[in-house]
């Protein structure tokens, strides 16, 4: 672990709630669902019931990224730290746990450490242990929808020399690679010119591996795809039955990405926000993508966003990789 060159004061830890006024869950469920191709936003995955749901998919024997990426972090951190340089403000869009950002932290010892999260009550805990491993380490929490514009708060009396945005995970292939250049595109005005990007990628590999990954054999996946049928239910008054309902996931080759649906197993209707919705046996909820790349691809995506290549590491099966680039 890097040793702070002195003494440092107590951290400052601090929290702002950026997300809009009123409730969107009910609109953005009805509006998918109205759909040719019904579709949930996957962003509603992560009530508290979600959250734990994928922190147990996490530990899957078939789910092979959190421990690859992790195993990447442990061995290259300095190595990335050394990337980003000093005096960085490290941004962590879907913070999550900020298990794998612990060890970024222990190595680049930043002066400012400013996670965003969608999931309120996920984002304080998290910061609330990270402020308890590293007492000195200043923390801005922002529960916010970072997939949209935003402008983070001011933090005075910090000396940043750049920004830098972590975004592990490969939640970056939960966007169609068009939308992954308009998302970086973001990203690129958050951390301005000369400002760098650590990102998370899943590679490109067997079909029956990619399968089992996302449609794990003790069936965790599945509660988490349909917990966002009973996050319906309980948040917006809905009547969804989930024993009509099924996950399914495969890989398809052709796109190059997972997709997840919850399918319906018989004719049905279904109740949410007084709208009366009707399902065919065999149609589908679309709820999530998850895009693979080569090495390749993923730098031709992040160049047209105004990303330039740095550095890349990957794990000797080359299952995963993590991009350093850098804004131009």
């Amino acid at each position: 672990m890097a040793q702070p060159q002195q003494r440092r004061a107590q951290g400052v830890v601090r929290f702002h709630n950026f997300l809009p006024e009123g409730d969107s869950f009910l609109g953005d469920v009805l509006k998918g669902l109205a759909r040719t191709q019904k579709t949930l936003p996957p962003k509603y995955f992560y009530d508290a019931r979600g959250c734990e749901l994928f922190e147990r998919i996490c530990e899957l024997p078939e789910y092979y990224p959190t421990r690859t990426e992790l195993a990447i972090m442990r061995e290259h951190a300095g190595a990335m730290a050394k990337f980003l340089g000093p005096d960085c403000q490290l941004i962590e869009l879907g913070s999550g746990s900020s298990r794998k950002t612990r060890i970024l932290i222990e190595q680049l010892q930043p002066p400012l450490y400013v996670p965003i999260d969608i999931a309120g009550e996920a984002l304080k805990a998290a910061a609330a242990s990270l402020a308890q491993l590293f007492p000195w380490l200043n923390i801005i929490g922002v529960c916010a929808d970072y997939t949209r514009p935003l402008t983070l708060p001011e933090f005075v009396g910090v000396p940043i020399r750049k920004k830098a945005v972590y975004f592990p995970g490969s939640t970056i292939g939960n966007f169609t690679p068009h939308e992954a250049i308009e998302f970086l595109q973001l990203v690129r005005r958050m951390v301005g010119t000369g400002g760098a990007l650590l990102v998370g990628v899943d590679l490109k590999k067997d079909k029956k591996v990619l399968d089992a990954a996302y449609d794990d054999a003790a069936g965790v996946t599945a509660a988490f795809n349909l917990n966002l049928l009973a996050r319906i239910n309980r948040e917006l008054g809905g009547d969804f039955q989930l024993r009509r309902f099924c996950h399914k996931a495969f890989y398809d080759e052709d796109k190059g990405w997972i997709e997840m649906h919850l399918e319906s197993l018989a004719a049905q209707f279904v109740h949410v926000g007084g709208e009366r919705l009707r399902f065919s046996q065999g149609e589908t909820i679309h709820t999530e993508i998850s895009c693979k790349y080569s090495v390749e691809e993923f730098r031709a995506v992040a160049h047209r966003a105004g990303f330039a290549p740095g550095q890349t590491w990957i794990d000797a099966a080359n299952l995963f990789s993590v991009h350093g680039m850098i804004a131009v």
